[in-house]
């Protein structure tokens, strides 16, 4: 009987400890509002993931270390064979990558490499606009390119076969035979990234704005070149200038 007491005590005196914990919780959670909409001040994280109440991943905020890779699995798909790089990563409603954010930049033995990049892809497939910027040294010789690109890619591209064909391309060792391989895919259609449209800062200390063909062949441009000319030229198929302004 005396033991049936003592375990009554212990049960209403745990019982009241909790119902203090939880007002006291409750009481702390709600005195700047919703507890579920919190202020903060500052957070360090390694990475976050945005995500709908379905669970679908819709973007990923990372460092370098917790960036996705091959062997890597978001909503189900896996991830490119690609370097690691911080940034973000977005996902559409099908919970398929449809584009992303990422930069680097660091010192080198030779001189420095930096780099930042937002694309867009287009649906299932790869990037087809991207910001760039790239600014390199090596041995004292730098060079920087600064653009805005829209790229045209095939209808039938999907990322899974992107994946596919390039685990297939790291997996040949030798050089010729890889470029041989690719090669036989970009003629069956594979790999069908071409550039139609530029704007920015190019290599020959070039600005402007640059028009190319369906094959990525260049056929006008509008800028002003490395002697502060400005100029608009015209280009046929196999590059022989057609036009220019001023003649």
């Amino acid at each position: 009987m005396k033991n049936q007491k003592r375990e009554l005590i212990f049960l209403r005196t745990f019982a009241v400890s909790v119902g203090i914990g939880i007002f006291a919780f409750m009481s702390f959670a709600f005195k700047n509002g919703n507890p579920f909409n919190q202020k903060f001040g500052t957070i360090d994280v390694e990475r976050i993931n945005i995500v709908e109440n379905d669970g679908t991943v819709k973007m990923v905020i990372t460092n370098v270390e917790n960036f996705p890779v091959s062997g890597d699995t978001i909503n189900g798909n896996n991830n490119h064979d690609r370097k690691k790089r911080a940034g973000m990563l977005f996902f559409n409603e099908d919970g398929i990558e449809c584009g992303g954010f990422i930069y680097d930049g660091a010192k080198n033995e030779r001189g420095h490499s930096a780099g930042l990049s937002l694309t867009y892809d287009q649906y299932n497939g790869d990037q087809v606009m991207q910001l760039l910027s790239t600014d390199s040294e090596v041995d004292g010789d730098r060079r920087k390119y600064n653009s805005l690109v829209f790229n045209d890619r095939s209808d039938s591209e999907s990322q899974e076969e992107l994946r596919r064909l390039s685990a297939e391309l790291s997996a040949i060792k030798d050089p010729e035979l890889k470029r041989k391989r690719y090669k036989e895919l970009k003629e069956q259609g594979h790999f069908s990234s071409v550039r139609r449209v530029a704007l920015g800062q190019f290599p020959g200390n070039q600005n402007g704005l640059f028009l190319f063909d369906e094959k990525g062949n260049p056929r006008a441009k509008f800028c002003v070149d490395h002697n502060n000319e400005v100029k608009l030229l015209a280009f046929d198929e196999k590059g022989n200038t057609v036009g220019s302004w001023p003649n």
